[in-house]
């Protein structure tokens, strides 16, 4: 250890670390992180003990982080470096994707540390600088630190200041400094305005990667390569063929613990601002130049600027509230009736719009996005309904039981493209055309299984590669599509209530009907 210590490379350039004996055409050979930390705020939620620190451990595991790799938990529990370990250890055994396996904990342990404190105080700040000099110098991380804020919006602030007074928030030199910021990004247009000016004076622009899980799913990645790696579906991706697009993200669980956190905030906030609209940004957007972050910015951007809501927000928008019901065989509870949510909500745990993209390629094909609790299952899919042939030379009784073609991307679970057709039923003299399936499924055609979000978008952080991060003028865009229908909505009652187990309100139901369409039963 001491070796590693002594050893400097003053003449690298550490911010753009790579790997000198690796061939960039050889693509057996992964992206490894070069010498660096993280730092958790909010170590002890949620988030970080089911999806962060498994992450961490698994691309450890995967040879993806460097043996002069250090972690760093900040919370305000009085816990030993021990306890901690054992914290983190619990939750990565219980979590990981990976086999757990000892010598890879063994490593990662020795990097392990942890700082007791509060946001408030100055001092705990202090002891995190110390700290992380002190992984510097014991693990050769070189300077190389990013701060993930795993902590409500309303705190990004204070931590951001509290990093810039104790000399943290800024690149010195060869050494970079990086800040990763959870959704969401404000509740409004405003307040992400302010949450944006707030860390831009902390940390430098390029440093600032907010996190939108999504977009680190493979099958969401998957649906770029689908597009622009095959000359198939380009011809009859667009208004000539398309009928309407419909995307869905339904889960069959309540709020669980977030009310303190959903209550408030709606599904809509939650989900529509940020996933939702990335997704149809990523299914509309026209072929980029390349697939570095700038390009591939450049093409969402316009088209989350030629987002057009429709002029009749009651008769495009629905919003809905679950009630008591069943889900599978067990007896649930209403929203109201939740722990921690106000009896008189107002609260949507429904949502769907719809939307409408100005440009040469989209016009007149509306965009459908609807999202929800307690729904029939848990299912994210992209679903492009197709027109009906112009002729159908069949007898009318023939195709009856045929529908309109569709390729239907599933984003989670379940994760691969079915591609919907129609095709004669064998036997019988008579001709009859019903609708078939042709499925592609990653988990039966690799035989690697894909990796979760959380590990490609941490070691896209560590290695400084952004493309898959939201930037402001996407968050800022996407604020400006939903912030006049959340001001409609705040006018109006109680949202309808829908039983849960079913798939939302007869209102959602009613605004698809008077465009001739009806959901997609997934």
């Amino acid at each position: 250890m001491n070796r590693m210590t002594e050893h400097t490379t003053p003449d690298v350039n550490l911010a753009s670390w790579s790997n000198p004996l690796r061939d960039p055409r050889d693509l057996r050979l992964p992206r490894i992180a070069g010498p660096c930390s993280i730092v958790i705020f909010g170590v002890t939620g949620d988030l970080s003990r089911k999806k962060l620190l498994p992450a961490i451990y698994d691309l450890a595991n995967r040879g993806l982080l460097p043996p002069s790799f250090g972690l760093t938990g900040f919370a305000r529990r009085n816990w030993t470096e021990d306890e901690f370990k054992a914290f983190v250890k619990e939750n990565v055994q219980q979590h990981c994707r990976t086999h757990f396996n000892e010598i890879t904990w063994n490593q990662l342990a020795e990097g392990i540390r942890f700082v007791q404190g509060t946001f408030e105080d100055a001092d705990a700040f202090e002891r995190l600088n110390n700290t992380v000099a002190e992984l510097d110098k014991d693990r050769g991380t070189r300077g190389n630190h990013a701060f993930y804020m795993s902590i409500p919006p309303r705190d990004f602030p204070l931590v951001a200041q509290q990093l810039a007074h104790c000399g943290l928030a800024k690149s010195n030199g060869n050494a970079w400094r990086r800040v990763i910021i959870e959704k969401p990004f404000g509740h409004d247009l405003a307040s992400a305005k302010e949450l944006d000016k707030v860390i831009s004076e902390v940390f430098d622009p390029q440093s600032v990667f907010r996190i939108d899980h999504y977009l680190g799913k493979e099958t969401v990645q998957n649906l770029l390569a689908m597009r622009f790696a095959n000359s198939m579906y380009e011809p009859i991706w667009n208004a000539n063929y398309v009928d309407h697009v419909q995307i869905t993200m339904a889960e069959d669980i309540g709020v669980a613990g977030r009310a303190g956190y959903y209550d408030g905030i709606g599904a809509a906030r939650d989900v529509i601002q940020n996933h939702l609209l990335q997704l149809l940004a990523l299914t509309a957007m026209e072929e980029p130049v390349s697939f570095n972050a700038k390009d591939l910015t450049n093409e969402k951007t316009k088209i989350l600027s030629a987002v057009r809501l429709p002029k009749d927000l009651a008769a495009h928008t629905a919003r809905g509230q679950y009630s008591a019901g069943w889900q599978g065989s067990q007896p649930v509870v209403g929203y109201l009736e939740e722990k921690g949510i106000n009896p008189d909500s107002n609260t949507e745990t429904y949502a769907a719009v719809r939307l409408d993209i100005d440009t040469r390629r989209w016009a007149g094909v509306p965009f459908y996005l609807r999202t929800g609790k307690r729904l029939g299952r848990r299912v994210t899919e992209i679903a492009l309904v197709f027109k009906r042939a112009p002729h159908l030379p069949f007898e009318s009784t023939a195709t009856q039981e045929l529908g309109k073609n569709a390729i239907v991307i599933r984003i989670q679970p379940y994760e691969g493209v079915t591609i919907r057709f129609g095709s004669k039923v064998p036997g019988g003299t008579a001709m009859e055309v019903r609708d078939v399936s042709m499925d592609f499924s990653y988990g039966r055609s690799f035989t690697e299984s894909s990796p979760e979000a959380y590990e490609r978008l941490i070691l896209d952080v560590l290695l400084g590669d952004p493309p898959l991060f939201p930037t402001t003028q996407e968050v800022d865009l996407s604020w400006q599509i939903l912030d006049p229908i959340e001001e409609f909505w705040s006018t109006l009652g109680q949202p309808q209530p829908y039983r849960s187990g079913t798939w939302g309100p007869q209102e959602a139901v009613e605004m698809l009907a008077r465009d001739g369409h009806r959901w997609r039963m997934p």
